[in-house]
């Protein structure tokens, strides 16, 4: 006579029946920390983490940058104005950023093979809902002009301006000034934070950031070398420019998955010893 689980018996042993199961569950509870795909992918987004202490919003070179993540991004000539060059000094800028639920700091970095006065740098967002070209809000075939908000850092004040465009030849200093700037140059390389707080109560020429939420942004920076001839190797419209990417201020973390997994885990173990002792008293039954 065969035993129940025993070589040669028509059922499957005992603890094969129990381990499939609790494999299936346990995969169905491990699939919920998989990251959902189809996100935005990471080289296009600027993700400002959320921190706890002091932001380094004055300071582009504290070590608290190096752990924020970094995002690159190709610079051209701006060709939308009729005051153009063919070619510019920067050919990317690379990003980072982070916010502490109140206040945001966004860090630049850059090469440039010399530092000069007229050095400069700005960001741009949209204003509002509204759907915004990324040259200064210019009106663009069937994108209608502005508002834009521009944050400007100048190396010769070192500090920011915070300023609104609707097309080219508009831009224009606001009189509240929300932005701060700094900027430092070291070894052939430009680093320069801005920071503001995430909302403001002018809402009509200010950008408001909302964690979790997605909003342009783009990029502007001029090598204010001098020339030969006294002009400024770039300057105005002759810039380098990006065209709009993504900014997201992220929203506190969301520990909710790891929580559920650890209970589906937690009953899958628990499905497992009910069974396991029913089928014990069985066999021990017959």
């Amino acid at each position: 006579m065969r035993r129940n689980g025993s070589i040669g018996s028509d059922r499957p042993p005992t603890h094969q029946f129990t381990r499939s199961h609790l494999a299936i569950v346990v995969g169905f509870a491990l699939m919920s920390l998989v990251p959902a795909i189809g996100l935005a992918q990471e080289s296009v987004v600027v993700r400002a983490v959320m921190v706890k202490g002091a932001l380094p919003a004055e300071d582009p070179t504290a070590a608290a940058w190096e752990d924020a993540q970094e995002a690159e991004f190709p610079l051209s000539p701006q060709v939308h104005w009729r005051e153009r060059i063919q070619e510019v000094t920067v050919k990317a800028v690379k990003v980072r950023a982070l916010h502490d639920g109140k206040e945001l700091a966004i860090l630049l970095e850059y090469e440039d093979p010399t530092e000069d006065p007229d050095d400069a740098a700005a960001l741009e967002f949209m204003v509002g809902d509204k759907k915004a070209h990324f040259a200064h809000g210019q009106p663009m075939a069937q994108v209608e002009g502005g508002p834009v908000n521009i944050w400007y850092w100048k190396n010769k004040e070192n500090k920011a301006v915070d300023m609104n465009a609707k097309g080219f030849g508009t831009l224009k200093a606001q009189e509240h000034q929300d932005v701060k700037a700094k900027g430092v140059y070291q070894n052939g390389r430009w680093r320069v934070v801005f920071s503001r707080t995430l909302t403001t109560e002018h809402r009509e020429e200010d950008t408001q950031f909302k964690p979790g939420e997605f909003t342009s942004i783009a990029f502007a920076i001029w090598d204010g070398k001098k020339l030969e001839s006294g002009d400024l190797k770039e300057k105005g419209s002759q810039k380098a420019v990006s065209s709009w990417w993504y900014f997201r201020a992220e929203p506190p973390p969301d520990y909710s998955p790891y929580l559920y997994a650890a209970l589906a885990v937690g009953l899958a173990a628990g499905f497992q010893f009910v069974v396991i002792r029913q089928l014990k008293k069985k066999g021990a039954a017959r």
